[in-house]
């Protein structure tokens, strides 16, 4: 009886899901236009579901956590699918639910993950290792895959259940993507250095069905321009023979259906009207690429290079010291980027990262830095120009380093730089540059440092060049930015040569008591 009573019940839930899944697919708001979505979104109350939908699973099992447009992506089970999805609306949540079910369901599954950069290939494979301890599926081993030691590139991280289901995570390179028969899941696809060959290598991995039955193939990413990789799979018209199922997410339609997103705050946030269209309404704009690719990096990267360095360093003279300072906003840390010249390459000697500190905290850091410094360009835009002027021009009885304006026959040590486009299209460029050959510029070997590099693209816009980094917990590529602005003072060779002028008593006071503040904040 218990058991008729059990099966019954399993049946009567299959019953809701395919209902509810029919109901989340007919919803009208998959098919209004932007311009509705939007004034519907305007009155909408954050929370609530606009169409009355209801997740059918009971509170304890995971699913019943899929909001509307997840559940009918969860559930869709066609063999191609794509959705064009907005960014932070719960792609990899989503994505690696339905990877870790059918891990779950079908023992000795095989999954390849490919992300466009190691963290987010590692943060996907983390998403399935929640989803693995909700469906209580043990993770029996962890593996990964790296190109030399410790904090090189990574190749693979593997995830093996007790099941002998495997999810793989690879930074998405045609190189890492070939291999074992697999399905695949490519998250933020359009992000990839090189989509197009990246899909050519690894699409030969769904291709035998003799070997863990029929591949499936899910692509999720936000837009990334037309005639990209994404753009083409998702205007394509589809054929007898093949056909994709594509899901459309903007901010809309996931606040619509229950996703707790003031979008106002958002968007004024942001202040950028294209980026808005493109992270946030799945608009297809122009085209971006890669400033940085990790074999780029590679060239570059040292063991003999640090990202931190002694106080005592601070104090010592000797060969010249360029940096580079970017300013944090709200969600940033403040990145000084220090490069000492020792024969013809430049040496990073320290990445310096300030997080959650106040302006005169900051200044106690960075004063002692500028001190040993030849030259320093400094992010004077919105909240650094205040720090940029007392840095500069000095405060409450305390010395500036002089600013650095040779128009105007001031040659002091700090160079105010404005981050304007014009800005961006002289620095950027130079950096990219330096990664060249011949190399004449060496950074450490830190999967934080690349991770930053990697973020940043070069992107095209009504024909001209900008650049940008999606914002992630990390920052905004500020590690980037700060080297490019160091890079920008290396090119003022005439100026770094010069050695530091002698500091008065009061200075070297000052540099007594920054050393102390400094040993604090290393403790």
């Amino acid at each position: 009886m218990a058991s008729a009573r059990a099966k019954a019940a399993v049946e009567n839930l299959r019953s809701r899901v395919e209902a509810e899944q029919a109901a989340a697919l007919a919803d009208p708001l998959r098919i209004a236009t932007l311009d509705e979505l939007r004034s519907r979104a305007e009155t909408h109350k954050l929370g609530t579901n606009a169409s009355g939908w209801i997740n059918p699973y009971p509170k304890d099992d995971p699913r019943a956590l899929l909001l509307e447009y997840q559940f009918a992506d969860f559930h869709d089970r066609s063999r191609f699918k794509v959705k064009c999805q907005a960014r932070q609306t719960g792609k990899d949540f989503t994505g690696e639910g339905e990877i870790v079910e059918d891990c779950f369901q079908r023992p000795g599954t095989d999954w390849m993950i490919g992300a466009p950069s190691e963290r987010q290939a590692l943060d996907s494979l983390d998403q399935a290792k929640l989803w693995a301890e909700a469906f209580d599926l043990v993770v029996a081993d962890y593996k990964e895959e790296r190109e030399g030691g410790s904090g090189t590139l990574l190749k693979s991280a593997e995830l093996i259940f007790s099941n002998k289901s495997r999810a793989r995570g690879v930074p998405g390179k045609p190189d890492t993507v070939r291999g074992r028969s697999a399905n695949v899941f490519l998250t933020e696809f359009d992000f990839f250095e090189n989509p197009s060959a990246t899909w050519r290598a690894i699409l030969p991995s769904i291709t035998n069905p003799l070997r863990g039955g029929e591949k499936r193939v899910r692509i999720g990413s936000t837009p990334n321009g037309k005639g990209g990789a994404l753009h083409k799979i998702w205007t394509k018209a589809d054929s007898a023979k093949m056909q994709w199922s594509r899901h459309l997410v903007t901010i809309y339609h996931a606040v619509l259906m229950g996703l707790p997103v003031d979008i106002g705050q958002i968007r004024e946030a942001l202040d950028d009207a294209e980026g808005w269209a493109q992270e946030y309404e799945c608009e297809f704009l122009d085209s971006s690429n890669v400033l940085l690719p990790y074999e780029i990096i590679a060239l570059a990267e040292s063991a003999e290079a640090t990202e931190c360095c002694p106080p005592e360093f601070w104090l010592g003279s000797g060969n010249p010291v360029v940096l580079g300072i970017d300013f944090g906003r709200t969600n940033d840390p403040t990145v000084c980027w220090s490069l000492v010249k020792v024969g013809d390459v430049w040496w990073t000697r320290e990445v310096l990262a300030l997080r959650d500190m106040t302006s005169p905290e900051q200044e106690a850091a960075l004063r002692m830095r500028i001190a040993r410094a030849s030259h320093v360009c400094f992010d004077y835009t919105g909240p650094g120009i205040g720090l940029g002027d007392y840095l500069a021009d000095g405060h409450d009885g305390i010395p500036g380093f002089g600013r650095w304006e040779p128009a105007q026959h001031r040659f002091g040590k700090i160079d105010l730089c404005t981050f304007t486009s014009g800005l961006k299209r002289e620095i950027f460029p130079k950096l990219r540059r330096a990664f060249e050959a011949p190399v004449k510029l060496r950074i450490p070997i830190s999967t934080t440092v690349r991770e930053d590099l990697h973020a940043m693209r070069q992107i095209v816009r009504n024909g001209e060049y900008t650049y940008s980094a999606p914002r992630t917990a990390e920052g905004h590529s500020d590690r980037c930015t700060a080297l490019a602005l160091a890079l920008r003072g290396v090119g003022d060779t005439h100026r770094i040569m010069l050695p530091p002028k002698p500091l008065g008593a009061g200075h070297r006071a000052s540099r007594a008591l920054h050393v102390r503040r400094e040993r604090t904040f290393s403790a």
